[in-house]
């Protein structure tokens, strides 16, 4: 009686901390698939081209950077490569950055391209040209950088 009374506690703390509303990527869209696909034809882009690629990935109203869909780029450090919307980002370094809700989404990024290559990752964030955050999901993917490990990514607010 002891045993199941413990087990019936542990589970009711696992499912305290452990999050019942968790999701691991956006829900199906067309947008969605739409950054996938891009941030996919990028990195192949990064990897033929290197940093070259960046130019053509600041350009505004293009397959890279329309409405407040943009990529961006760290390297493994989390140092920011590449962000045309937000260049006030270029040249920092974001590790330990969090979102207004406290996420470490930055890291989050970097875990996620460590752990699986890539994926999806949710967080608050300004649209650009605002302050305050909405909802963004992101996908990132893991990628090379002059030799370097890196990543790319886009992200889209679904509201």
């Amino acid at each position: 009686m002891f045993k199941k009374i413990v087990v019936c506690a542990a589970l009711l703390v696992i499912t305290m901390v452990i999050p019942v509303s968790s999701q691991q990527s956006p829900p199906t869209s067309e947008q969605a698939k739409r950054i996938e696909a891009m941030v996919n034809k990028a990195a192949a882009l990064v990897g033929s081209k290197g940093k070259a690629a960046f130019f053509e990935f600041r350009k505004r109203d293009s397959e890279w950077w329309f409405g407040n869909t943009y990529l961006f780029v760290y390297d493994k450090d989390m140092n920011v490569l590449l962000n045309p919307a937000f260049p006030q980002r270029e040249g920092t370094n974001v590790h330990g950055d969090k979102d207004s809700k406290g996420k470490l989404f930055h890291d989050e990024f970097m875990k996620l391209i460590q752990t699986n290559g890539a994926g999806w990752v949710d967080y608050m964030f300004p649209k650009p040209g605002q302050t305050q955050p909405s909802q963004k999901w992101s996908y990132v993917k893991g990628v090379k950088i002059d030799g370097g490990l890196g990543l790319i990514g886009a992200g889209f607010y679904p509201e």
